[in-house]
């Protein structure tokens, strides 16, 4: 499992985990599409735009391993802002490869890159 170095561990002043310290000897917790609703906290749509800003200052539009990143982070996001980059795609692979879809995530989150924009 590679282990994105420079990656936010959390999104600073909060529990909300990004990052994991060690692979699960079991396997890779699979990524599945969850359903945002509405109704979601604001400290949760904070931890979603701090995920999507630390995944585009570290890898930008190019893809990327899945590695050590947060599955249950990965999973809000999985089949929107963030897609497969490869097919056949393995949802229980530390090495499957993902990629940021910046025109969704833009729109979705535009506060993420407001600092890019300036």
């Amino acid at each position: 499992m590679i282990k994105h170095r420079g990656f936010p561990g959390r999104l600073p002043g909060t529990d909300f985990q990004f990052t994991i310290r060690r692979a699960n000897p079991k396997g890779a917790t699979p990524l599945i599409a969850r359903e945002r609703y509405r109704d979601r906290r604001p400290a949760d749509r904070r931890a979603d735009a701090g995920f999507v800003t630390a995944i585009w200052a570290c890898f930008g539009a190019e893809p990327f391993e899945r590695g050590n990143l947060d599955a249950g982070r990965l999973s809000w996001l999985f089949g929107r802002e963030v897609l497969p980059a490869e097919d056949p795609f393995d949802p229980e692979s530390y090495e499957a490869l993902l990629v940021l879809d910046e025109a969704v995530a833009r729109r979705v989150f535009p506060e993420a890159f407001r600092v890019e924009d300036e």
